[in-house]
């Protein structure tokens, strides 16, 4: 993959711009590679181009990469204003539900209606999903939708105001725990010990949740990058946080790209016949 900068807005001119209209939603999906689908849902504040290079290095691993816009800016390195801004609406959205008596957010309906068409287009034994941050547990969420097999959880932060949350129903959990039981998948999670956004309570609600079906990655603080943080992060994320985005350090051998390849694989293995 060709080296871009990560401290200027990314184009995004290497993905195919498209809208797709679902449960009567119109959103802007940035898609490509071929392959079986992965549906990538960028963290706070939007698609940033450690998000977008993320996307590419699961393009490049060969896959189908649907990459929706679901708040911010496209391809922005946004200001700590402009951060916050898309941050405190997306707190109050309907569409999200960040806080813990919510209940479900109305936009994973919509991405697993995503899912469907990513699955009839790309083919395969079914779709990927990763969630970050904001969006970490609609990937699990989106167990509910049969096409997907491949779920990774990176730093789910939701419910903002429950560190033991899972922002999913008793019912949901448990039909979730009876479709990795019945076809024999599992969950993955990753996320850094001292995260303040997403704390060990969480992950030990979803370990009881979903038993051994769920796999965590808990990595040391130490391991994350701290070198040239994008504004939002710098002045609102105090701790190690986004384990394969801004605090990755793509150097050989550091345990966060260990983290990525180990997604990279978790994506192969489900979703390649």
């Amino acid at each position: 993959m060709p080296a871009r900068t990560l401290t200027q807005d990314d184009p995004l001119d290497d993905f195919e711009r498209r809208e797709f209209t679902l449960h009567g939603a119109t959103k802007t999906v940035y898609v490509a590679g071929r392959g079986p689908a992965v549906i990538v849902m960028t963290e706070m504040p939007g698609i940033s181009p450690h998000v977008a290079r993320f996307a590419r290095w699961v393009r490049d691993a060969g896959f189908a990469v649907y990459m929706p816009s679901l708040f911010g800016r496209d391809g922005a390195v946004a200001s700590a204003e402009e951060g916050a801004t898309v941050f405190r609406r997306a707190c109050i959205s309907a569409e999200f539900r960040a806080l813990a008596n919510g209940g479900p957010s109305p936009a994973v309906q919509w991405l697993r209606a995503l899912a469907r068409v990513a699955h009839v287009e790309c083919g395969g034994p079914g779709v990927g999903a990763i969630g970050m941050c904001f969006t970490g547990n609609f990937a699990l969420s989106m167990m509910l939708e049969p096409s997907v097999r491949a779920p990774v959880l990176a730093q789910p932060s939701l419910p903002l105001d429950d560190p033991a949350g899972t922002g999913l129903a008793a019912s949901e959990l448990a039909a979730i725990r009876e479709r990795l039981e019945r076809d024999d998948l599992t969950v993955r999670g990753y996320r850094f010990a001292g995260d303040q956004f997403c704390r060990a309570e969480r992950f030990a609600a979803f370990s009881e949740a979903l038993g051994d079906r769920f796999i965590s990655r808990v990595l040391p603080d130490a391991a994350a990058n701290k070198q040239d943080l994008p504004p939002f992060f710098d002045s609102f994320v105090p701790t190690p946080h986004s384990v394969v985005t801004v605090h990755l350090i793509d150097e050989a051998g550091q345990p966060t790209v260990t983290a990525r390849d180990e997604i990279l694989a978790f994506f192969a293995e489900r979703l390649r016949p």
